[in-house]
């Protein structure tokens, strides 16, 4: 009976799981948002491996632009 029952960390992982798909646009901005707190993870995840590498690009960019003006 106990391996039937679920944990609390695994109902907030379903739950989780069951936004993501019905609002994915939604937990992308969750994402964004909570970057400002310093939520690397989350902001990755929210985005997906494309929008990960746009990111990566995008800061790899700066970080040479930078590097040349200063």
């Amino acid at each position: 009976m106990k391996d039937q029952e679920e944990t609390v960390e695994q109902k907030r992982e379903r739950l989780r799981q069951q936004e993501m798909k019905r609002n994915p646009t939604g937990i992308m901005n969750d994402s964004i948002n909570s970057a400002y707190s310093g939520n690397l993870h989350e902001l990755v995840r929210g985005l997906g491996w494309k929008g990960a590498g746009i990111l990566l690009l995008v800061v790899v960019m700066a970080l040479i632009i930078v590097t040349f003006i200063f």
